[in-house]
């Protein structure tokens, strides 16, 4: 399948929301736009997760555009993705290469995030499109992690560093950075230990990851890649957030697009956050994720609405 079709497979339990409550506004003769009609729409475009600042910028839209007017479905769904695409907008490029030699990406996340499962796709990626890839295995607290990434990396035939149990994470970055410009390596992807935004201990330690990195490599890391679990919703924003603050995330990896019915969270993080999703989850499978592209997915969303 390609991304849209993935995208609309994934986007399936959202969509069906959309699909049943929006449709259900409508009669065969069409609508008048009043307060009820506006309180409704913007009640299911809650449910969504969108967040109450995107949703207030689709209801206005509808309402300066359709007041007093008699309107048909396909007019409101129209004027709501041409709104939601602007909204959504970001730069085209999911990843700044380094100029000259090798791009450092370090992901962070909450535990559970699919932080782990995330790099190796992320890996699996870069490996498809011809990059030499090495894995620095910074979540040195849990060895199963560390056991699982190395798995991965065997399996897409990217090269890894890891740590003795206990270690140090920027220790093992460090290294990690080292091996990449000795092997020059195209993409050194540092892992860390997933954890909750309201330990403030261990977000000091992204900074110290940070840190040793920028030693080697000043412009680095290039990339700080947060993943986010869809499945959470609006918690999500509260991790971005806390993230943000810690490691300068530059970008968001969103896992589990595929496993909730909110998808519109999406929607809420570019709002609220104005960080770029550059990457989508949608499966299981190393080769189930692709770079985020905002227009595909808002005709995703309502593509069961439509009946596309």
């Amino acid at each position: 399948m390609g991304f849209f079709d993935k995208l609309k497979a994934g986007l399936k339990k959202t969509g069906q929301l959309l699909k049943t409550d929006i449709r259900d506004l409508f009669k065969s003769e069409g609508r008048l736009i009043d307060e009820q009609f506006l309180e409704e729409i913007r009640a299911i475009l809650f449910k969504t997760d969108m967040g109450f600042e995107a949703v207030e910028k689709l209801v206005t839209e509808i309402a300066v555009k359709m007041r007093g007017r008699v309107v048909h479905l396909e007019e409101v769904v129209a004027a709501l993705k041409v709104k939601l695409k602007e909204l959504m907008a970001q730069p085209e490029s999911p990843i700044e290469f380094a100029v000259s030699g090798p791009t450092i990406v370090m992901v962070c996340g909450v535990n559970g995030a699919g932080k782990t499962t995330s790099i190796a796709k992320l890996a699996h990626l870069f490996k498809s499109q011809g990059k030499k890839v090495l894995l620095g295995a910074g979540d040195t607290f849990r060895a199963a992690a560390v056991e699982q990434l190395t798995i991965w990396a065997k399996r897409i035939g990217a090269d890894i560093i890891t740590g003795e149990s206990g270690s140090h994470p920027a220790t093992v970055a460090y290294k990690a950075v080292e091996k990449a410009l000795a092997d020059q390596s195209d993409i050194c992807i540092v892992d860390t230990a997933g954890r909750l935004q309201t330990q403030t201990n261990l977000m000091a330690e992204l900074t110290k990851i940070r840190t040793s990195i920028n030693k080697q490599i000043p412009a680095a890391p290039h990339e700080v890649l947060l993943v986010l679990d869809a499945t959470t919703g609006q918690n999500g924003l509260s991790q971005a957030t806390k993230f943000a603050e810690a490691a300068g995330c530059t970008g968001i990896v969103l896992a589990k697009l595929d496993g909730t019915a909110k998808g519109g969270v999406v929607v809420a993080i570019r709002q609220q956050m104005g960080i770029p999703v550059k990457y989508v989850g949608l499966g299981e499978k190393h080769e189930d994720l692709d770079v985020f592209r905002p227009d595909e997915f808002v005709d995703a969303l309502f593509a069961d609405v439509l009946g596309v």
